[in-house]
């Protein structure tokens, strides 16, 4: 059967699974579980063995298209979603941007630049919005919980800023990035947090701090990736 595991296994023969595992810094028992498809290995864990044996993620992860990556720049340092994709679907890769989002007491956004990429399948993306305005951005803090937790990835569409009540929108306020659910109410905006532990913070709409009010873009998915 072609499987994630089978093919790990052919990138590692005629290599021992001990030295195989070692190599990547990974416990032989943890990459056992791995070829025998017991478990997903981490997103690093596939972008280094993507980057170390030069396969393409499609390939790796899926089991289409060509098995060697063609050189690719949007692809060279990127790190690979493990969402779903149809035989022979074609990847787009989005750029996890250096901002950091703000889940708790605020934190500034300090650039645009790009650190990495995610590679998400094209009729996701093309489902949910804009590709062309879509971003990751990583979590910092504990409002949200247990919804979207502290260290999180969240795909966001910067196309997507008409508010809709109960969705998760990206928020600037003067410097600081938040996570927030909006509710709009006369003459004011609630911003809501899932941990009731942060109260709901209002912002008048026609005071000085609704100037410094900006909608970002709203939250599209959540991803989160667990420790080794």
């Amino acid at each position: 059967m072609d499987t994630f595991g089978s093919r790990l296994r052919q990138l590692r023969k005629p290599e021992s699974l001990e030295d195989f595992a070692a190599r990547f810094g990974i416990p032989p028992g943890t990459m056992g579980n791995y070829e025998r498809d017991r478990n997903q290995p981490s997103f690093d864990l596939i972008s280094r063995l993507c980057s170390h044996f030069g396969v393409s993620p499609e390939w790796l992860l899926f089991g289409t298209g060509p098995k060697l990556r063609e050189a690719n720049p949007a692809q060279e340092a990127g790190n690979v979603l493990p969402i779903e994709a149809k035989p022979g679907e074609g990847m787009i890769s989005v750029p996890l941007v250096s901002a950091r989002l703000s889940a708790g007491m605020g934190s500034l956004q300090v650039s645009g630049n790009v650190e990495k990429r995610y590679a998400f399948p094209s009729s996701f993306l093309h489902r949910k919005g804009v590709p062309e305005r879509m971003v990751v951005m990583r979590v910092e803090g504990e409002s949200m919980q247990p919804e979207i937790m502290d260290g999180d990835i969240v795909l966001i569409d910067q196309s997507k800023t008409d508010i809709r009540l109960g969705r998760i929108f990206a928020l600037g306020i003067e410097e600081a990035i938040y996570l927030k659910r909006i509710d709009l109410l006369p003459g004011k905006a609630v911003l809501k947090s899932v941990n009731p532990e942060y109260p709901p913070l209002e912002v008048e709409l026609c005071g000085q701090l609704a100037e410094q009010l900006r909608v970002i873009g709203q939250v599209l998915w959540v991803g989160r990736e667990y420790k080794e």
